[in-house]
């Protein structure tokens, strides 16, 4: 996934639960999640493609073994200073962000390609080469595909901006 589908993906579902119980998504929370989805791809890519220091763009960042116990530290972090739902986001954001880059290897079964959740014990899968961010950019290509999650990203964008400029910091029933 790209980083607006991520971004999107981790939005959209996290909005759908949260409404389902009847709740609404406070700014921080909203701002959480969309960190949540694009964490791991933060570490991960500057760390292969730049510095070479982690073996793949899904490695360090995109391993379980980083994963659940950083987004425990920011859950206890957010629970301590009363604001659980900034870390309970945050952390369904990551865990959307792995959903997002596992969705394609689990409908076809390739097991192979789920190594790097486990990266160190397991290798992670050679999914990419050092390709840089130019190289990134320069590997996009306009198709069908792309336009269509594309433009379903930039809608989801909209959305988030009016969602995020009508949601309330906290509770309005606060005293």
């Amino acid at each position: 996934m790209l980083p607006w589908t991520h971004a999107a993906f981790g939005y959209i579902l996290l909005l759908a639960i949260v409404l389902l119980f009847g709740r609404r998504l406070s700014r921080a929370e909203l701002i959480a999640v969309v960190v949540g989805t694009q964490f791991a791809d933060v570490i991960d890519k500057p760390l292969a493609w730049w510095f070479n220091a982690v073996p793949s763009g899904r490695s360090l960042g995109h391993s379980l073994l980083f994963a659940i116990p950083l987004t425990a530290v920011v859950v206890a972090i957010a629970w301590y200073r009363r604001h659980p739902g900034i870390g309970f986001a945050f952390g369904f954001g990551y865990l959307t962000h792995l959903v997002g880059d596992t969705y394609a290897a689990v409908y076809y079964w390739r097991t192979e390609e789920f190594t790097f959740l486990l990266w160190p014990i397991l290798p992670p899968y050679p999914y990419d080469d050092f390709v840089g961010f130019g190289g990134f950019v320069d590997g996009l290509e306009v198709t069908t595909s792309t336009l269509v999650l594309f433009t379903a990203a930039a809608t989801v964008g909209v959305a988030f901006l009016v969602h995020f400029s009508r949601a309330p910091w906290w509770d309005t029933h606060r005293s």
